[in-house]
């Protein structure tokens, strides 16, 4: 029998590599040819799959199966529908595949491949191969060097970006959207967990299957019912990255570009300040949100469950603190909560501890997650910046071992350590061998604020030394979601006050790890249908939910990385920030339990002695994109700032008018032009759009309005009532807003 020589050193493969590269070797059959920019794409059929080869004249290429077969099958040609550079149909006894690509070039060279199915019977499709597969100059698949920078995590998005270097081809974004094969997932009881990555050099999609064990699944794909089976975008660049910093922003880059192509789901107008003023009066009326100790009152991390601990109070003190200032007048709950604060620092190690002294003995009072040191500070410090003497006190003296710890760890910190003579209790997180790699990010933030308060140039150089040791961690950056946002913040703001271009390109590796840790896809599997997770982030590098607490404080910190920022700033890094803040608000309501059904809530609580009480205005922990109920970890209480911070950013007081101003985008100008005439500049993506709302102020009625483009078009509301009058206005520029 005739077999194809390999190399000695070839790695190990499947058979399916060794198969098309015997098949290209034979050839196959042409079907049709098209360009994409300096590319050439040939479509050819094998023996049992159809092949996109896209290549590059000298430098090799990528073969992406545009489809596979168990059976013979005849493919052809079919007419072509606008927007189409060419469109196959498949028969065979399975059913007929429907095949159709797309193209653009306008900034990067794009492409997207679309393939349905239509079975001829009710089917279950065991088992289908990878789809994508780098090739050299000779179309060998096991002849292209190169290596993976970033792969689908979990439920994230479903995307894989890599470099071809030997030959040249470059770099490349594969993103399969995820969206487009709810259907399918439905119909299968399957799920896209860690579906797109894949080992060099089989790459791509790898689509889920039933499991099969002595019985067949009942679960099946519907005769003569049409299901997408891929929906795959590629994005390239011709040269390699001369580093992570530029590979981060290239990444962001051809995201954008990715995300255009994508077809979004809508968002709603969500009332955050009805949902604040429930939820003060919630902490303060019901018996599970506080307790007291030493005279003072404190905040439950969870339905009348797990001790107070510093983080928690600091967060609902710092969120309140902000809705005092947004009111015009402080709450009494920042008052009383501040009160016991001092309870927590210890004047023996001049550092604010954990917990409480008084503490069970279910708890190690000495141990302390890296990051639950610094982010306490950090709400100190945004106190302390509003000129609150008492947090700028507590947050001065706490300082230094804040410092004392990063120079210990080399900024280099593990996952929980004793804050008594810091001694490692677990040094690494199980899914990447890797300690709290982004709690520098956050430290950096800390000390800028400290430097901001001083002027003291030590902690500038605090800053620049924990950025400086993150240099290096590529994508593998991210271990919780909201401390990666801090860390981009902070090389922000590090470019601003040093003027040196490493620190704006090295904000891009934390923006790169973020979204790379995304779910930029809509999930309709089981009981996810109930709520959204469009452009979640999941809390933690390897976890299976996304988390309230980590979506609002992501929130907060990108608002000060687009303050900090200017024209220099990548387009795309710009547009994905907005929406990501955009979805943010919309997403975020589904947390709370009376916006879910009952049966979307888990009936146990793990981890806490808690439970879920649908009355109160506190958030669940957890969502899940895989369709589990949600709430498994526990109401929590501590994520109840979320209201206060969506609020507070959201919607704009305007004087003199019977309405307040609803905008799910950051407004970075406003002017008053005119009695009755604002002026607004929000700074989104080129190309998206914002939602803009009049909302009636109390005992007030709404006027007639007119809402102006700088160009000139009047835009006509989408929705109106009563209550609000509701706009779609371009994400980037200005608009005019008149009323009677």
């Amino acid at each position: 029998m005739a077999t194809l020589a390999l190399k000695s050193d070839v790695p190990a493969v499947s058979p399916y590599v060794l198969a098309l590269r015997q098949s290209l070797t034979r050839g196959g059959k042409k079907l049709t040819d098209f360009s994409l920019g300096e590319l050439s794409v040939e479509l050819r059929q094998t023996r049992d799959s159809v092949w996109a080869l896209i290549r590059r004249e000298g430098q090799g290429g990528l073969a992406l199966r545009a489809a596979h077969f168990e059976s013979e099958f005849r493919c052809s040609k079919a007419k072509l529908e606008p927007g189409d550079a060419a469109r196959l149909t498949a028969t065979s006894a399975l059913g007929e595949h429907v095949i159709v690509f797309r193209t653009g070039g306008e900034a990067l060279e794009h492409m997207r491949m679309t393939t349905s199915f239509t079975p001829a019977a009710p089917m279950l499709i065991p088992f289908a191969p990878r789809d994508l597969y780098p090739l050299d100059a000779d179309d060998d698949p096991l002849g292209a060097v190169g290596h993976v920078e970033a792969r689908q995590r979990g439920l994230n998005s479903g995307l894989v970006y890599f470099d071809i270097d030997e030959p040249a081809f470059g770099s490349v974004l594969y993103f399969q959207n995820l969206t487009a094969m709810n259907d399918y997932y439905r119909a299968t009881k399957t799920t896209p967990n860690g579906a797109v990555g894949g080992e060099w050099p089989e790459l791509g999609y790898l689509m889920p299957t039933p499991a099969q064990n002595d019985a067949m699944p009942e679960t099946r794909l519907a005769a003569g019912v049409e299901v997408t089976l891929s929906d795959a975008i590629l994005v390239f660049r011709h040269e390699a990255p001369p580093h992570e910093r530029e590979s981060a922003r290239r990444f962001l880059q051809m995201l954008g570009i990715t995300y255009k192509m994508l077809d979004l789901p809508r968002t709603d107008y969500r009332d955050w300040i009805k949902r604040s003023e429930r939820t003060l009066r919630d902490l303060d009326e019901a018996p599970e949100a506080t307790i007291r100790h030493y005279g003072h009152r404190y905040i439950h991390p969870y339905t009348a469950a797990e001790y107070p601990d510093i983080m928690v109070q600091m967060s609902l003190v710092a969120a309140i603190h902000d809705w005092g200032k947004w009111c015009g007048e402080p709450h009494p709950l920042k008052a009383e909560f501040k009160a016991g604060l001092g309870k927590f620092y210890d004047p023996k190690l001049k550092s604010l501890r954990r917990y409480l002294p008084n503490v069970g003995d279910d708890k190690d009072p000495d141990a302390v997650d890296s990051w639950y040191l610094y982010h306490p500070l950090l709400n100190l410090g945004h106190l302390a910046l509003d000129g609150d003497k008492d947090a700028r006190r507590l947050f001065l003296k706490s300082i230094d071992y804040g410092i004392k710890a990063a120079r210990h760890f080399k900024y280099r910190w593990p996952v929980q350590y004793k804050v008594t003579d810091f001694s490692v209790i677990t040094a690494v997180a199980g899914a990447d061998g890797k300690g709290q790699t982004d709690v520098g990010g956050i430290y950096a933030w800390v000390m800028l604020q400290a430097y901001e308060l001083t002027d003291e140039a030590r902690f500038l150089a605090e800053a620049r030394a924990a950025i400086d040791a993150a240099i290096g961690l590529r994508f593998n950056l991210n271990y919780q979601a909201n401390l990666t946002a801090w860390g981009a913040s902070a090389c922000m703001r590090l470019w601003r006050i040093t003027n040196e271009q490493v620190y704006l390109e090295q904000s891009y590796v934390y923006l790169g790890s973020f979204f790379h840790n995304c779910e930029i896809w809509e999930s309709e599997i089981e009981l996810a249908v109930h709520h959204h997770n469009f452009l979640g982030a999941t809390c933690l590098q390897d976890a299976p939910y996304m988390a309230i607490y980590e979506c609002f404080d992501s929130y907060a910190a990108f608002e000060h990385y687009l303050d900090d920022s200017g024209p220099d700033l990548e387009p795309a890094a710009r547009m994905l920030i907005a929406e990501y803040c955009k979805y943010a608000l919309d997403r975020a309501w589904y947390y709370y339990p009376d916006a879910l059904p009952p049966e979307a809530i888990s009936p146990k609580q793990r981890e806490t002695n808690g439970h879920v009480d649908r009355k109160l205005c506190f958030p669940l922990e957890d969502l899940y994109a895989d369709g589990q109920p949600a709430g498994q970890v526990g109401q929590e209480i501590y994520g109840a700032g979320a209201a206060f911070v969506f609020a507070t950013r959201a919607f704009h007081h305007v004087e003199g008018a019977p309405f307040r101003l609803y905008c799910d985008h950051f407004v970075r100008a406003s002017e008053r032009t005119g009695d009755h005439a604002l002026t607004i500049t929000l700074d989104g993506g080129e190309t998206c759009t914002a939602g803009l709302s009049l909302v009636r102020q109390k005992r007030r009625k709404l006027t007639k309005a007119k809402v102006i483009t700088i160009g000139g078009d009047v835009l006509r509301p989408h929705a109106v009532s009563d209550e609000r009058v509701d706009y779609r206005v371009p994400a980037n520029g200005r608009v005019v807003l008149t009323w009677a």
